[in-house]
């Protein structure tokens, strides 16, 4: 007996195929081979030796820190990350401006970061005192070796472009590539966070362990926004402006 409907003979789409665990496995090693090569400290340690190689000391003669070296480091590791960054997203075939800026608009994501700097400023007041209460022995280092370089007011203006250059602008470009990889490449945004901000805060342990977790931190914070806008405007205009807060702060004391 026949069916009473039609029968639907249109041609069933199949579902695309998903890739091959091959296929898989190296594009997460390249993800991992691109958060390694961009996490800071292969570019630091290549151009440090440079620096050593041309005569740049990283110690001065009375074994301070050397500003011109810490200049030149800091100043040379933005240009050198920022191009390698823009090249690995380039040749994956990702537009450098969508992950570093998003589709927001740039002055509004300007007006969140200045927004959000008492709250940045009130979380690292809360866990410095908390710190000092509870946890006195991380306070291991009596006195920020990089306050050394300030000096005179040349020295205050030339430490202010480091810290905005290679802090504001170089360092939140860099997480917000590491954590576009964590979350596109690599599947767990939230390890990223975990991961980038460590990573953060151990990179500034030689102006102790309470500063490293307080970078730490502030690293979270920054990685949070970065996470939840899609940009890194409001996240470089924060830092910038809790890094000057804290230059003035340090050169006036």
């Amino acid at each position: 007996m026949l069916p009473s409907t039609p029968i639907d003979l249109e041609p069933v789409t199949p579902a695309a195929p998903s890739p091959p665990p091959a296929a898989r496995t190296r594009r997460s090693w390249q993800a991992w081979a691109e958060i390694a090569m961009c996490s800071g400290y292969p570019t630091q340690i290549m151009l440090g030796e440079l620096l050593k190689d041309i005569g740049i000391a990283p110690l001065t003669a009375d074994g301070a820190l050397s500003a011109r070296f810490v200049f030149a480091l800091s100043l040379g590791d933005t240009v050198v990350l920022i191009a390698l960054m823009r090249w690995l997203l380039i040749r994956n075939g990702e537009r450098p401006r969508d992950v570093f800026l998003g589709g927001r608009r740039l002055g509004e994501e300007a007006v969140v970061g200045v927004l959000s700097v008492p709250f940045i400023v009130a979380m690292v007041l809360v866990l410095s005192l908390a710190i000092r209460a509870f946890l006195p022995f991380l306070r291991n280092v009596p006195a920020n070796p990089l306050e050394g370089l300030l000096g005179t007011q040349t020295g205050l203006l030339a430490f202010l472009v480091v810290v905005i250059v290679a802090g504001g602008l170089r360092e939140e470009l860099q997480r917000a590539f590491l954590l576009h990889r964590f979350r596109h490449d690599l599947g767990s945004a939230g390890a990223g966070l975990v991961v980038t901000s460590v990573a953060f805060g151990l990179g500034h342990t030689l102006q102790g362990w309470d500063a490293a977790i307080l970078t730490a931190a502030l690293g979270a914070a920054w990685g949070l926004i970065y996470l939840t806008r899609g940009s890194a405007i409001a996240t470089i205009v924060s830092h910038s402006l809790f890094n000057t807060g804290e230059l003035l702060r340090a050169f006036v004391r």
